[in-house]
């Protein structure tokens, strides 16, 4: 777990949601990016040549040989495919999350705090090669580190943040049982402050009103924020669940 001094160094952003709750999340550096997209470009190229075996492995085709301009054909279309279609599928698919980014807790949201959607990956992947030039992503690492809220050329034209989780977290089903309160007795909450507490009981008295995707976007926000800040937390409790006990832990303590 990260001490508060390590998190004081960290750039931040606060937005402010539809529903009136006051977010802050932690923007990803250039370093954390790069490593991510190094682990994703690592993948593609493990699919790219998976595609270029299974294309070699149809060389006679009961013991005619292939035509090598159709093979040559698919496999441009197999790398054009997962060029361009690896991002987007997993940022909008995987809650703005590649594998790559899922291994360094990253995870690519709008500007408002909402969930990518098709149009808005796509317009953030199709200026990917623009931030490559000249090589390595060097124009996007330039943009990043000199922009406020660390964004590349892509994440400008799109309006997204790439934002760095905290401890991961299991979203518990909407049966889970409330787990009883005894539990937080082991919970040190010192350092989630009276306006964070504040933010995350508003969010719960309004969630009823809220639309369920954005309620559950919302409380994977405030989970994801708050749980590296409370020692002894059990990570198999849900979101909306650890929130409604660390409110509950923090008022009986007469915080």
């Amino acid at each position: 777990m990260r001490s508060a001094d390590d998190r004081r160094f960290e750039d931040t952003v606060t937005i402010a949601t539809p529903e009136g709750v006051e977010l802050e999340l932690t923007l990803a550096g250039a370093g954390s990016r790069f490593v991510s997209a190094l682990a994703d470009l690592t993948i593609q190229l493990a699919i790219l040549t998976a595609a270029g075996l299974a294309l070699g492995g149809l060389d006679l085709l009961g013991g005619v040989p292939a035509n090598e301009g159709a093979a040559a054909a698919l496999y441009a279309l197999a790398s054009f495919a997962v060029v361009t279609g690896y991002d987007i599928c997993f940022e909008v698919l995987a809650s703005g999350r590649t594998p790559g980014k899922r291994m360094n807790r990253l995870r690519v949201v709008r500007s408002g705090g909402e969930p990518v959607g098709f149009v808005t990956s796509a317009i953030r992947n199709a200026l990917r090669l623009v931030d490559f030039l000249p090589f390595a992503y060097v124009l996007g690492a330039v943009t990043i580190l000199a922009t406020q809220k660390n964004q590349r050329l892509g994440d400008i034209a799109a309006g997204t943040l790439v934002v760095r989780e905290g401890r991961a977290a299991t979203i518990a089903g909407s049966a889970a049982e409330a787990a009883p309160m005894p539990v937080t007795v082991s919970w040190d909450t010192s350092a989630v402050t009276a306006d964070e507490t504040a933010a995350v009981r508003r969010f719960l008295e309004r969630r009823a009103e809220i639309e369920p995707g954005a309620g559950r976007e919302l409380a994977w926000t405030f989970a994801s924020r708050l749980r590296p800040k409370v020692a002894g937390a059990p990570a198999e409790i849900g979101d909306e669940e650890f929130l409604t006990l660390l409110v509950a832990a923090k008022t009986a303590r007469g915080i």
